[in-house]
Parts: structure tokens; C-alpha cells; sequence
């Protein structure tokens, strides 16, 4: 093994560097120099080591945008050293080289947090390019955690988090119309975080200095829903003893949020629609109409649209909701975010009752990454306050192992390279299927995301017969 090999670039080369800081790590002093002298043309500033141990000593000194890191090594393997980075530097981008390229080896090294994987002979051009995608990516990230945590300063984010492109998307949005009084109509599954996407934006609205109120349109019945928003005299109905003051006027100068609207009854949405028009209630029992200043954000998990041509949603309504739509992502639509996600929600849950935070082991990880996720950020909220009481154990035992998954993959009965074959293809089917959802069917940024030319992109999609019209 030889020694530390010396500094960044050589001179004149780093200067002009401006793609980023990269670290690269390989036990081979010929591959460090010839991946410096590369990739420093590419515009890179380069860090070298030579084994993980020294790796870690680079990171402590400096702090690069993405790591490249052989996968074979004396002291500690690629994936050893991405697994002890990710621990102190969650999302840090990990591109694994090796001479020794094997599907199983590939897809353990994707599932376990790596940004790319490649094989020797390093082809500089490709690496070149997916290190630009991956510094990118590092840097929006990096921003995204900067805006966050002004954000949560100053509007209270709370636990919404992700780095992924959806999110970001959501993040920029409620910056945008937070400000405004426009109506909000919040869309998505069920533990998606509307609620909380609704409190980020009154906390950055005009509005903040007063109490945000909220209602669960489920949660209240029927008889008593107009007694609910618009309050009542005393008198006015049998058992009201007292007057009521309603979920309006609560929210006076404030802003209203009204959760799982879409199951309203009608005789409701034609008051709502009234006093989003009017900006006045009336109490039940009342004669006179009050006026209110009310910021209303809606959302709904419904099909609002289906819901108007069966006519169970006035139209009328569902256009004055839908001014300004946002589409909260389920889980299973933000993967990458997971990571994050976990480290978050094991940690809040361990300062709470006061216990050591337990980091996934690999087996769990990998479950965790291959679940479905259909109670979405609030069922892995509650699934990592589990893991703190009872350990990964019994979680497990819930979601299914990875490999029990993987072995369902494989079909013996098949030879050797064939069998490999059909996992390969399933891989990227999945892959692709996942990077047209996040980036909803635009191909470049697809293709750009996958590292891969627009071209092969096009080839890839029409041998798996997926059509970039059904992601959009």
C-alpha cells in the first residue's frame, strides 16, 4: 500500500477548477494520479487517498461534494467507508469503482446509498459527468438544508424534509405564495405532511402573529358541521345553552386550514362558497352576518375532479379552491429522501424517551428502501419511534427482509446469465420508472439524472414500454 499521496491539483489546474471539490480514494498510486490529472482537466479540484482510513482524515479537513472511492481495498471497503461517511455526512454523494462488476454487487451498492456505480477501466468522460450531476445535486441539497433551516427559523418546516426534486418543489411553492392571501388547495395521500406544508405557509405569511386553526372535516358529524365553521346563538337548536363561536371567527385575520374537504356535505360547500365570496358568516340562530378576514388553505387525499362530475363537489367550489394546487409526493415517489427522513424521526424520537437513536442495520435499510410505503412520512414516523422502544427486531419482522425480497427475484430454474439478465432489466425498469415519476416525464432532466445520453434514455424506454406521456 503506498503512502499519502500530496494536496489538491497541480498547479494552475486547480485554480481554474470550478465543478467542485472531489475526494478519491484508491489503493493504487497509478489510479490516483491518473484520476487526478483527468479530472482536474474536467475543471474538478481533487483530494487523493489512499486507503479509508486516510479518507476519513481528508474529510475531517476538508469538506468535497462527492467522494469517489474503488470498491476493493486492504484496510475497509468502498462500502464500509460510504457507510461510515454517511454516518457523520448523511446524502454526501458516493461513486464505487471497481474491476470486479457484479449485478448483485451493483444494485447492494445503489440500495445502500451510493450515487453511481462504475467499473475499471475508468472511462474520465462518464465519471466526468456523473460527478457533475452529482455535485449538482450535492449543492441543491446543501442550499435546500441552508433554506430549511432559515426556513424553520422563520416559518417552522418542522418535519417536512427531502432533498428530492418534488420536494424542492414544494419548498419553493410555499415560499411563493405564502406571502399572498391566494386560497391553497394541498393535494396528496394520506401522512404525505399537508398539514404541515399548511402550517409553513401561514408561519410565513402576514398572518403569522396569529393563532393558526385547524379542522378535520371527517372528524366532525354532519348535524353539527355549520354550528362547527359559522358558530351558534344561545337558543338557537336544542342543547345550545351558550352562544358558540365558530371555526371563522376563531380564525379571524388569520388562516383556516380545512383538512379533507372533498368530504363536505353539499348543503356546507354552498355556505363555504358563499363566505369565500362574501367574506361574511352568520352564526346559527343569528340575524345579522358578521365579517371575517380568513385565509383558507384546503387539502384533500379525494379525486376532487371525479368528485364534481359525480356531483358529490359543487364545481363552483372546487374552482375557487384550486387556485393555487400543490401536490404533496408519497414516499415511494422521493426514495432518496429516506435516508434523511430516518436519521431525523430516530433521532427526535431518541432525545425524547431518552434512548440511544439505533441506525438501521443493512438488512433493515434495504427493507426499508424496498417498501411501499402506503402510510407514506407518518407511517415511518411511527415505524421509527417503534425501532426506539423495540429495536429493529420487530420492525423487521413487519416490513419483510431485503432478502427475502431479492430471492423472489431470482428464478433458478433459468442459467446463470439469463437469470442475470432478467434482473438487470428489472433493476432499470425500475430505476427509469422512478426518475420519470420524480422528474415527471421530462427527458432531459431524466437523462441527466441517470447519466446517460438522451438517446440511449429513448432506447431504454421503448425496450421496457414506458412512455414519458404517462408520468407528466
Amino acid at each position: 500500500m503506498s503512502g499519502p499521496t500530496p494536496g489538491p491539483t497541480a498547479p494552475g489546474l486547480g485554480a481554474a477548477s470550478n465543478e467542485g471539490l472531489i475526494l478519491v480514494v484508491d489503493d493504487d498510486p497509478g489510479t490516483r494520479k491518473v484520476a487526478r490529472a483527468n479530472l482536474a482537466l474536467e475543471g474538478f479540484e481533487i483530494l487523493v487517498a489512499s486507503c479509508g482510513a486516510e479518507a476519513e482524515a481528508r474529510l475531517a479537513e476538508a469538506d468535497p461534494l462527492a467522494v469517489v472511492s474503488d470498491l476493493k481495498m486492504p484496510d475497509m471497503d468502498g462500502i464500509s467507508l460510504m457507510r461510515r461517511v454517511h454516518a457523520q455526512r448523511p446524502g454526501l454523494p458516493f461513486v464505487l469503482v471497481t474491476a470486479h462488476a457484479t449485478v448483485e454487487t451493483a444494485v447492494e451498492a445503489l440500495r445502500l446509498g451510493a450515487a453511481h456505480y462504475l467499473t475499471k477501466p475508468i472511462r474520465f468522460e462518464e465519471l466526468a459527468l456523473v460527478l457533475r450531476h452529482a455535485v449538482a445535486n450535492e449543492r441543491s441539497r446543501r442550499d435546500v438544508v441552508r433554506l430549511r433551516g432559515e426556513l424553520e427559523r422563520a416559518a417552522g418546516f418542522e418535519e417536512l424534509l427531502g432533498t428530492s426534486a418534488s420536494m424542492r418543489e414544494v419548498f419553493t411553492m410555499v415560499e411563493q405564495v405564502a406571502p399572498a392571501d391566494a386560497t391553497v388547495l394541498l393535494r396528496g395521500e394520506t401522512g404525505t405532511g399537508k398539514e404541515l406544508v399548511a402550517r409553513a405557509i401561514h408561519r410565513r405569511s402576514a398572518r403569522r402573529e396569529r393563532p393558526f386553526v385547524a379542522v378535520n372535516c371527517t372528524a366532525v358529524p354532519r348535524e353539527l358541521m355549520e354550528s362547527e365553521f359559522f358558530g351558534h346563538e344561545k337558543g338557537a337548536f336544542t342543547g345550545a345553552v351558550a352562544r358558540r363561536i365558530g371555526r371563522f371567527e376563531q380564525a379571524h385575520g388569520s388562516t383556516l386550514f380545512l383538512d379533507e374537504v372533498g368530504d363536505l356535505d353539499l348543503s356546507i360547500q354552498a355556505k363555504l362558497l358563499r363566505v369565500l365570496q362574501e367574506h361574511e358568516i352568520t352564526r346559527v340562530g343569528a340575524r345579522d352576518p358578521l365579517q371575517v378576514d380568513v385565509r383558507i388553505v384546503t387539502a384533500t387525499n379525494r379525486d376532487l375532479e371525479a368528485a364534481v362530475q359525480a356531483g358529490t363537489f359543487r364545481d363552483d367550489l372546487y374552482y375557487r379552491l384550486n387556485v393555487i394546487p400543490i401536490r404533496l409526493p408519497p414516499l415511494r415517489e422521493r426514495p432518496q429522501d429516506l435516508p434523511q427522513l430516518l436519521q431525523h424521526f430516530l433521532h427526535s424520537f431518541g432525545e425524547r424517551y431518552g434512548r440511544p437513536a439505533p441506525s438501521p442495520p443493512p438488512e433493515a435499510l434495504a427493507a426499508l428502501q424496498g417498501y411501499g410505503w402506503p402510510g407514506n412520512v407518518r407511517e415511518l414516523r411511527n415505524l421509527c419511534e417503534r425501532a426506539v422502544l423495540m429495536g429493529w427486531g420487530g420492525v423487521l419482522s413487519m416490513l419483510g427482509t431485503a432478502k427475502g425480497e431479492a430471492a423472489a427475484l431470482v428464478d433458478p430454474t433459468l442459467p446463470l446469465l439469463e437469470a442475470r439478465q432478467r434482473l438487470v432489466e428489472r433493476f432499470e425498469r425500475e430505476y427509469l420508472t422512478r426518475l420519470l415519476k420524480e422528474h415527471r416525464g421530462r427527458i432531459g432532466e431524466v437523462a441527466r439524472a441517470a447519466g446517460i445520453a438522451e438517446r440511449n434514455l429513448y432506447e431504454k424506454m421503448k425496450a421496457y414500454g414506458l412512455s414519458r406521456e404517462d408520468y407528466r
